[in-house]
């Protein structure tokens, strides 16, 4: 059997990072992927045209390593996460049993920066800048 997640997609708020009792590393986020919307097998578009997208939400958890990783994402930022899903289960206050399920990151990569509000755009270059 074989239970492998891949996910590209975009932070959406900066890792909780925090320290276990052993001296190991834990963080947690969530990263949103995006797919096109479909009904009755065909695309969905918008009134301009452009297809239509669903977001889903998964929530992360990395350690010590992939956590130190986690500490250089921050929101916004696009990053692809392999791991493998884990299903937690607890009880509430009433004694019910509830699930949660998130990925253990077992790779962290770093796919693109999010635009810092204070970043100059890129300059133009024009043809007549090329000197051949």
């Amino acid at each position: 059997m074989f239970n492998q997640v891949t996910l590209i997609g975009n932070l959406g708020a900066d890792p909780e990072i925090r320290n276990t009792n052993g001296g190991g590393k834990v963080a947690n986020f969530s990263v949103a992927t995006s797919r096109p919307r479909y009904s009755d097998g065909k695309i969905v578009r918008n009134e301009r045209g452009y297809a239509e997208q669903e977001t889903e939400w998964h929530r992360v958890v990395a350690f010590n390593g992939q956590a130190k990783s986690a500490e250089k994402c921050v929101k916004g930022m696009m990053v692809l996460i392999i791991g493998r899903n884990r299903t937690n289960k607890w009880q509430d206050r009433d004694g019910k049993d509830r699930y949660t399920t998130e990925v253990v990151a077992e790779s962290i990569r770093f796919l693109a920066w999010p635009k810092r509000e204070d970043e100059d755009p890129a300059p133009d270059v024009l043809d007549d800048d090329i000197p051949f």
